[in-house]
């Protein structure tokens, strides 16, 4: 049987973990995707979404509600640019602002992409066993790094190890 250290370390590697099964599952998604013969990202999901609830909006109310930088959306709206996924334009008072909405091809797409992420969502769904327990961990880890960054956190318990 083979060795999993950041198994073995436990919540010592809880970032390595997650990390790890985020970057397992984006991979067989995206495997998924070329199957079909579709040029999308996993990562292109949530702009997908929140933009076909809102409608045309500027990068930062795309950005805030994703707890994401400015700058990596401004990345990732690009490429699905690029791919003819969404249109852009300059806000219509306000020049230095870009607005974002999806393309028609991206509308004419999102029939299939609901499939998709439906199948998808009952995956996980069977995979967690139906128990959603984990999401009230996760909750509580995101509000705790609001209230108070890890970087503070794990520098505290370094200052008070050499007292």
């Amino acid at each position: 049987m083979e060795a999993d250290i950041i198994k073995d370390m436990g919540y010592k590697a809880l970032d390595s973990r997650l990390k790890r099964i985020s970057d397992r599952m984006s991979h067989d998604v995206r495997r998924f995707y070329k199957e079909l013969g579709i040029d999308i990202e996993p990562n292109w999901y949530l702009i997908f979404m929140l933009l076909q609830e809102m409608g045309e909006v500027p990068i930062t109310a795309i950005a805030e509600p994703l707890g994401y930088t400015h700058p990596s959306v401004a990345i990732i709206v690009k490429k699905m640019a690029d791919k003819g996924y969404l249109q852009l334009k300059k806000d219509s008072i306000d020049k230095r602002k870009q607005m974002v909405s999806l393309s028609a091809k991206a509308l004419n797409m999102m029939p299939q992409l609901l499939k998709i992420w439906d199948s998808c969502e009952r995956a996980i769904l069977k995979m967690l066993n139906n128990d959603l327990a984990i999401l009230g961990y996760l909750d509580g880890i995101d509000l705790a790094l609001k209230t108070s960054s890890f970087q503070q956190r794990f520098k505290q318990e370094y200052l008070n190890s050499t007292i």
